[in-house]
This record gives C-alpha cells, sequence and structure tokens, in this order.
C-alpha cells in the first residue's frame, strides 16, 4: 500500500493528478499510444520464445480477499496489462488469496490464453510438489503454468527435482529457483550451476545492484532466463526519489517518468527477461508498461542512471 500512497503523493507533488482527474481522455489517450507502439521483449535463453520485458507481480497488491469492488478494480488493473501488451503474471501460494483474485479476474475477462502463468512452489514438504501446483491451478482456473519455480528455496532438492520430473512429462514447460531481498545467493549460485534451470528470479534494482558481480553474469553463462523482483524496492524508490527532478538527459534513455527510469535500468541488463513490478492502481500500470517502449539506455548510460540516484 505504501507504494501506491507515495506515487499518489509524486503525481500531486507535479500536478499531474489534477490535470489527470479533470482530463479524462489524458491516460486513454496514453493507453492508445503505449498499445499501437511495439513491445520491448526479451528471448527466453535456449528457445524460439520471446516475452514482454515487464510483466505482472501479485504480492500484496492482488491479496484483497472477498471484496467484490477491489476484485473489479484489480481486474481492470489485469486488463489493462493485457491491453498494453503484457503477458508474464507472476505469483506464489504464499500471497494470500492473490491467487483467487487472479482466477476471477481470468474467468471475468475470458483471458486464460492470454497470459503466460508463473507461480511458485511454497511448502516444507518436499513431496508435496505436484499437489501445491495443482492447488494454485485450480484458484488461478489453468490447466497447466508455463513456470513453476521454488519459492526462496524452501525444499529445493525435493521440489526441483519433481519438476524436472513435470518438465519431461509435459506438466509443466519450465522450471525455476528464486529469492528475494539479497538472501543466499552464494547457496543459489551453486544451484544455478549445477541444475538445468530455466529460470532464475531474484531482486534487482537501481540501488539492490550485488546481482550484478555474479548472478546475472551467471545466468548469461548458463543460458537461464531472470526474471526481477521488487524492482522499486517494495515502493521505497519512489518514497525516496519521489521530490526530486528526473535528469536534464532522461529523455535520451527513453523515460518521462520514474516508474521507467527504475524499470528501464532493470531491462536494459543483458541478461534480464522480465522485470515483474506489481501495482493496485490502473495508472501505475500504464506507467510501468511503457517503460517497455521506445529506447533503452545502453551501458554507459546505464551507469550514469545508477550514478545520477546515488547522488540523491
Amino acid at each position: 500500500m505504501a507504494k501506491e500512497y507515495s506515487r499518489r503523493q509524486f503525481l500531486v507533488g507535479s500536478g499531474a493528478l489534477g490535470l489527470a482527474l479533470t482530463s479524462p481522455r489524458l491516460f486513454a489517450s496514453d493507453a492508445t499510444n503505449l498499445s499501437s507502439s511495439t513491445p520491448i521483449t526479451r528471448q527466453i535463453p535456449g528457445t524460439d520464445e520471446a516475452i514482454p520485458a515487464i510483466g505482472m507481480g501479485t504480492w500484496i497488491t492482488f491479496n484483497v480477499g472477498g471484496d467484490t469492488q477491489l476484485v473489479q478494480q484489480r481486474t481492470r488493473v489485469l486488463k489493462t496489462f493485457f491491453d498494453l501488451g503484457g503477458t508474464v503474471v507472476d505469483g506464489s501460494p504464499m500471497y494470500g488469496s492473490a491467487a483467487d483474485v487472479m482466477g476471477e479476474a481470468l474467468d471475468s475477462l475470458n483471458a486464460h490464453d492470454r497470459i503466460f502463468a508463473a507461480t511458485k512452489i511454497w511448502t516444507g514438504d518436499e513431496s508435496e510438489t505436484r499437489q501445491e501446483a495443482a492447488r494454485s491451478g485450480t484458484r488461478w482456473g489453468v490447466d497447466q503454468f508455463d513456470l513453476l519455480q521454488v519459492h526462496n528455496l524452501l525444499g529445493w532438492q525435493g521440489h526441483l527435482e519433481t519438476l524436472k520430473q513435470m518438465k519431461a512429462n509435459g506438466e509443466v514447460r519450465y522450471i525455476g529457483i528464486t529469492t528475494s531481498h539479497g538472501r543466499r545467493h552464494r547457496e543459489f549460485a551453486q544451484i544455478m550451476e549445477r541444475e538445468p534451470l530455466d529460470f532464475v528470479q531474484l531482486t534487482y534494482n537501481v540501488l539492490d545492484r550485488e546481482v550484478e558481480d555474479r548472478l546475472l553474469p551467471l545466468a548469461e553463462e548458463r543460458g537461464i532466463g531472470v526474471i526481477v523482483n521488487r524492482p522499486f524496492q517494495g515502493g521505497s524508490l519512489f518514497r525516496r526519489f519521489q521530490s526530486e527532478p528526473l535528469p536534464g538527459w532522461a529523455g535520451e534513455v527513453g523515460v518521462s517518468n520514474w516508474a521507467e527510469f527504475f524499470l528501464k535500468y532493470i531491462i536494459s541488463h543483458p541478461a534480464v527477461t522480465c522485470a515483474i513490478p506489481a501495482t493496485s492502481k490502473v495508472e501505475h500500470m500504464k506507467e510501468n508498461m511503457g517503460a517497455m517502449r521506445g529506447t533503452l539506455p545502453d551501458a554507459d548510460q546505464r551507469q550514469r542512471m545508477a550514478d545520477y540516484v546515488r547522488s540523491l
């Protein structure tokens, strides 16, 4: 919730919110422009399949229980995501009611064929891999997940063995492991070095850059796709920098707001396949999806972006 409030504060501070409220065509026009331009995609390593570089997380934002009004609002967020070219949606049994809300939203939009569905195995019982996946599938209303990941390495040895069997049997398309908040990177790297992973999911943003030293180069070396969680540090990047101006050269890297700045820094790294920001607001979704249009910063510009943020 803090992220959504802080971004609203940023809009108020810049005067944009008042314009949006008095000019309902403003965001509609933005959406039209976004949906008519070509989205940036990334190829899944070792395949001919490409996915959009911006996906969607569901942690906290879709955990709204059975509140009809909130479920309908999240459905509008998901519709905007699909309309603007998104496909990758990431969840976990850890996220409370988010899976059920996602299922309701997909049913309402009749959008099961538009999603790259990714969830996680989150149980300490290593014999429950298939059962956990089946429960999640029922909640999402999907027959098969595109990607199943062992959540924060919980019981990873047993779960990963089963996931490898499931992939060989055609029960899931891709498999992987996840970590967050910079935890267990040494063990994570060891697993990446010896296991046949399709994806890893990890924390990366303009301030949390430790993965640039080892995990991202290792993913490139091993041909593993990378999904980035916490691209906004759970919203703290907006709280920290919302009162600061964008640099005068922001247009050179295709950036018109802080959301695009943070996301373009991430997806311009050659090892990154997809970033998964979470939001409960349609207007924020439009900002997020704007990051996969236009130009991306090169290596020198990325360094300039990181240096600018550190200087504030």
